[in-house]
């Protein structure tokens, strides 16, 4: 059984928006930079997002890669779940984010991002740890960064 790694503190007086997602992490060629997409407002994220319907992961990574980055994605490993609570400042709403995490590989561009505001920078680990705005996302590229060595990358 998968041990589930939970992030920030729930209020037993609040009730949460269960807001289960897929994220991807990807290293550059050479292993020292990670794909991040970067909102006009300044927070950095994986790229990925929330499971819309029936949804399965590979469909929702390879639908967020085309509307964040108009990129192909191909999905190589698992990493983990992880979870967190967090108040949402846009939407004024408490959520518990449920993330399914992938080691994975962009693939070619097949248009321009849909999301006009959302960015992809490269950044190296020390910097994603510091400006990723989901701890539990730090957790996975960790993690990831883990399964690299020992697979001798």
């Amino acid at each position: 059984m998968e041990l589930i790694r939970t992030f920030g503190m729930k209020d037993p007086n609040k009730t949460y928006i269960v807001r289960p997602a897929v994220y991807a992490v990807v290293f550059n060629d050479t292993n020292e930079k990670v794909a991040v997409v970067q909102t006009d407002c300044g927070k950095s994220f994986l790229p990925g997002g929330g499971i819309e319907g029936e949804e399965t992961h590979t469909d929702c990574l390879k639908r967020e890669a085309i509307e964040e980055l108009g990129l192909e994605i191909e999905i190589i490993q698992y990493i983990g779940f992880a979870e967190r609570y967090f108040f949402s400042t846009k939407e004024y709403r408490d959520y518990l984010s449920q993330g399914y995490f992938y080691i994975c590989r962009l693939g070619k561009k097949v248009c321009e991002p849909m999301e006009d505001d959302h960015h992809l920078v490269w950044m190296e680990f020390a910097e994603v740890q510091k400006k990723l705005f989901h701890e539990h996302q730090c957790w996975a590229v960790k993690k990831a960064l883990e399964i690299g060595r020992q697979n001798g990358k």
